[in-house]
């Protein structure tokens, strides 16, 4: 992964006096560094896990990282940067997953010569992207950290040894996460479900 770049776009260097007896610049950069060098691999490594492409994760990780940066000044507890980069990352890695599934549909259909009909009929069609949208309804009510799990080792196909290592948590809270997760995604959809057929 390349090196960031930790350069503000235009900002300038000011004293700690000059900021009303915040922290300057020069710190606030320093204490960031401090925990770039620990928590830099991390943010490719979630990204990697949720994307499956290393080009992508990589402008994520970069991405992700120099939006901490930005945000840096923010962060009150500077013992949750490691968490709170993780959810940066891990949004943005969701963003560019849907956005590329997008694309790609968009890409298929205009590809498709003319008087060629679909594979599947519009009922079917529409079904789908109806079950596809209760899916992400389902996920995006997950709580974060049961949504990241199940994403990370259901559906993108990463080991639960590997989501370990990728978030830095034993594996029974991999497995307990998991279980729950599965569990309350079942739930929502079957409520979504039922909703539908009430109609």
């Amino acid at each position: 992964m390349q090196e960031l770049a930790l350069i503000q776009p235009g900002s300038t260097s000011r004293s700690a006096a000059d900021s009303g007896g915040l922290e300057s610049e020069a710190a606030l950069r320093a204490a960031f560094e401090s925990r770039l060098a620990e928590c830099g691999p991390l943010a490719f490594r979630v990204a990697r896990g949720v994307l499956r492409n290393t080009a992508d994760a990589e402008d994520v990780a970069q991405e992700a990282l120099l939006r901490a940066y930005r945000r840096f000044h923010r962060l009150r507890d500077r013992d949750r940067f490691r968490a709170w980069l993780v959810r940066i990352t891990f949004r943005l890695a969701l963003d560019r997953a849907r956005s590329a599934r997008r694309r790609a549909l968009r890409e298929a259909l205009w590809s498709r010569p003319e008087g060629i009909p679909p594979a599947a009929n519009a009922e079917d069609l529409a079904i789908r992207r109806q079950f596809e949208a209760h899916l992400h309804g389902a996920l995006d009510e997950l709580p974060e950290k049961l949504r990241l799990v199940l994403l990370l080792a259901a559906m993108q196909g990463n080991t639960l040894e590997e989501v370990a290592a990728i978030l830095r948590v034993p594996m029974g809270t991999v497995k307990s996460r998991l279980f729950f997760a599965r569990k309350q995604l079942a739930e929502k959809l079957r409520c979504r479900v039922k909703s539908l057929d009430l109609r």
